[in-house]
């Protein structure tokens, strides 16, 4: 659960210190053997039933965190098995890239109903009487299920006046919204990956801290430290995620301390995808497809080409605000790399693509940033004024991507900007099992004319997986920055006659980059 501080997300945060410190340190394969010990240096167990399940469990967080592959317990082997692969700046991640830890799974119940003590074997039992399958009887005063019997309606659930009848659901299996997860012979989790997405929601439901995903912290560290030039682009779910003090100076000045070469914000891409949705719509819609969807969730495009693929071609063309800034910034730092900081693990999905990973060197999440933090031994308090850079950014239509109905809202305003008349019907959902709604509603043609936003995660960027604080703060926060922005739609941004060259010329979906946009992006990222 994010703001919740609590022994998973000390255990990941720690995870998450110690190979950020191993990389920037240049610790030896001896000392990186060594960080079970040194994480959980007690003869006592602390999480579970013994220390050497606990540091088994530990070992297998630190592998996926340095980007290399799960072991299961039947497979032994030092914790440096493999680390070969993984000691280099370039490596991308292989799948999968959401993990099941088995030996750290609990192998929760699918589904059951059961009664509590709460149950006062009451006279008039409705519990009994709304079963359709006749599952309920009364044994020594108190309502007993015949789980044989029992369907996991729920019905009993609602008609207990005393709420003593309570369903459960394997919270994993629960969140994730593309019916992903399944049992394996054991009754663990097990990860189907022709249908998961990796939005990561099953990894921030597990209380047991038993998913995982894999991070290229140390292979960006490793490029950094190599003199690599590293630029950081930083999503606009960023706001106060790494501390109290909101302050965007304060946020570049952290990504420089870290060690990379600069950092920029990802609404200005944004901007540039708005731009070309707007676009989009304006000459598809209704003409050419009956609606069209946005593109910038990674999780929600995956999801929407893999279950419905015959909507497809309806899924927005115009490239993500991550791929558009990044592309931007390499046009101006020649040989540079670039590494994706945000609240998402699917990016990292996205950055795997063959199309992108030129543009696209490094996926890093706010949760992953933090240990990197930690390992610098700094917070943003302690960034002084000195350090202070302004940051350029895009309009509050940009910043909006970061909460559930930003990105539509961004592109209706565009659209009415260029055809006042233009009629623009939203249509929106948020978390997989509600787009999955919505696309049904959108193959029958209920949504003809009609501009669809879907997100993977509840409450949009603001809940994604990779977030540290929760979602509905998040989204106040952003809401706040929005308000404070210069420019509130992309037309009203300073930059935006740049991004009308770019559109007209139709540059921005290959590598050719126009005159206009060059000098686009040299007014945008003067250094």
């Amino acid at each position: 659960m994010r703001g919740l501080e609590s022994n998973k997300t000390t255990i990941r945060h720690m995870v998450f210190k110690e190979v950020a410190r191993f990389a920037y340190e240049d610790l030896s394969k001896e000392e990186f053997e060594q960080l079970p010990f040194k994480m959980l240096p007690s003869e006592e167990n602390r999480y579970r039933s013994n220390i050497f399940l606990e540091r088994a469990i530990l070992g297998e967080r630190i592998r996926t965190a340095m980007g290399m592959p799960y072991r299961p317990a039947s497979q032994g082997g030092p914790l440096s098995d493999g680390i070969e692969q993984a000691d280099i700046s370039d490596h991308y991640y292989t799948p999968p890239l959401i993990n099941v830890i088995k030996f750290a799974c609990n192998a929760c119940p699918e589904k059951r109903v059961m009664v509590t003590n709460g149950c006062q074997g009451c006279l008039e039992h409705p519990c009994m009487e709304v079963c359709p399958k006749d599952a309920i009887s009364m044994v020594d005063g108190k309502s007993v299920i015949d789980e044989s019997k029992c369907i996991k309606c729920g019905k009993c659930v609602s008609a207990c006046p005393y709420n003593a009848i309570i369903k459960q659901e394997r919270p994993c299996t629960l969140a994730c919204g593309a019916g992903a997860i399944k049992n394996d012979e054991h009754g663990r989790a097990h990860i189907d990956q022709d249908k998961c997405v990796s939005c990561g929601q099953c990894l921030v439901s597990c209380p047991f801290g038993a998913i995982v995903d894999k991070s290229q912290i140390y292979q960006c560290i490793k490029a950094i430290r190599g003199g690599e030039k590293v630029y950081a682009i930083v999503a606009p779910a960023f706001v106060g995620q790494f501390g109290d003090d909101k302050d965007n100076q304060k946020v570049r000045a952290l990504f420089k301390r870290l060690g990379f070469r600069d950092a920029r914000e990802v609404s200005i891409g944004a901007d540039m995808c708005t731009v070309a949705e707007a676009r989009d719509f304006l000459e598809e819609v209704p003409e050419k497809m009956d609606f069209m969807a946005t593109s910038c969730c990674p999780a929600w495009a995956a999801f929407a080409k893999k279950n419905f693929p015959d909507l497809a071609p309806s899924i927005s063309m115009a490239l993500t605000p991550m791929v558009l800034t990044a592309r931007m910034v390499k046009k101006r730092h020649d040989g540079c790399k670039i590494a994706f900081i945000g609240p998402c693990a699917a990016k990292k999905l996205e950055a795997m693509r063959r199309t992108i990973r030129s543009d696209v060197d490094f996926v890093l999440t706010f949760e992953e940033v933090a240990g990197m933090m930690d390992a610098r031994g700094f917070t943003l308090d302690d960034i002084t004024e000195e350090e202070y850079l302004p940051f350029d950014s895009g309009s509050g239509d940009g910043c909006g991507f970061a909460i559930s109905g930003g990105v539509a809202d961004a592109v209706a305003h565009r659209i009415k900007q260029i055809n006042p008349d233009a009629e623009v019907k939203i249509a929106r959902a948020e978390g997989l099992a509600e787009c999955k709604k919505m696309l049904m509603m959108a193959k029958m043609g209920k949504y003809k004319g009609y501009l669809l936003e879907g997100m993977g995660c509840p409450g949009g960027c603001a809940g994604g997986a990779g977030t540290i604080k929760a979602p509905d703060k998040t989204t106040k926060l952003v809401q706040a920055e929005i308000k404070n922005k210069a420019s509130q739609t992309p037309i009203d941004n300073r930059y935006m006659f740049m991004l009308e060259n770019v559109e007209e010329r139709e540059q921005l979906m290959n590598k050719d980059f126009s005159t206009g946009a060059d000098e686009w992006e040299k007014r945008t990222f003067n250094d």
